[in-house]
């Protein structure tokens, strides 16, 4: 069976200038906001049985988003023919891993889903904000997905306690103003007992048990605008490792950091 979880970070998300303000973004270099990593094959494994048997919880699209997952969905199908160890073409795409999925068209986030392992949150403006119209999100760390939909940038991060009025008014900035073909990336990063990756959860219910925990949870958060629409997509590529796999200055880093 294929690892389903990473060997190593490929950054380090905690090592950030402590001196930038929040959100910390930084251009993604060339064309790479998808990546495929050493959990690939196990992950994708993971992301196709959670669309056959969870459809409902995994993938949702509020009215009006059509247009803008049927341009993701161009999108990421124009950049995988010259992915590394993808075969793309109109139909179908074989993924690295050697499973050929049907591009279905009138499922635009559930053919998203199986296609790379990246989480795909959309976001549209309503005249005052962002707002979570559409996502294929197999990977959440303690949310909901069908709790946030239709919910402002604002409403997404209630829960978030530096999720302040400044903050909220420099992230909504920064989605009035990321450029078509220069999209931005951030990360940050958790302790965690449990190391699934699914790990869906309401604001309501008892917050998650981090301490004593023995991996670490990181998201590559990658924003880009698309050309047509204007919709805002969040990218979240999911890494989970253990912790005893970091270096001692690594480990250093993670209790500077207060993670």
């Amino acid at each position: 069976m294929p690892p389903i979880l990473q060997s190593r970070l490929p950054f380090a998300p905690w090592m950030a200038d402590r001196t930038a303000r929040l959100p910390g973004v930084q251009p993604v270099e060339g064309t790479q906001w998808l990546q495929v990593d050493d959990a690939f094959a196990g992950q994708m494994a993971l992301r196709d049985r959670l669309i056959a048997e969870q459809p409902d919880v995994v993938l949702a699209a509020l009215p009006g988003s059509g247009a803008a997952t049927e341009e993701l969905l161009q999108i990421v199908l124009q950049q995988l023919q010259a992915a590394p160890g993808y075969t793309a073409s109109a139909a179908s795409v074989t993924r690295p891993d050697r499973i050929e999925v049907e591009v279905d068209r009138t499922q635009p986030l559930k053919t998203l889903g199986r296609l790379v392992q990246e989480d795909l949150c959309l976001l549209q403006h309503d005249g005052t904000e962002h707002v979570l119209t559409a996502a294929a999100l197999c990977f959440p760390a303690s949310w909901s997905l069908h709790e946030k939909l239709g919910r402002p940038l604002t409403g997404v991060h209630r829960t978030v306690a530096a999720y302040d009025d400044g903050l909220a008014k420099r992230v909504q900035r920064l989605f009035d103003l990321v450029r078509v073909g220069q999209p931005l990336w951030r990360a940050n990063a958790l302790i965690y007992v449990n190391p699934d990756l699914h790990q869906p959860g309401s604001e309501f219910a008892p917050r998650t048990e981090r301490r004593n925990g023995t991996y670490v949870r990181s998201e590559r958060q990658t924003i880009l605008r698309l050309p047509e629409t204007g919709a805002i997509v969040f990218a979240i590529h999911s890494y989970v490792v253990p912790l005893d796999s970091l270096s001692a200055a690594e480990r250093a880093g993670l209790v500077a950091a207060r993670l």
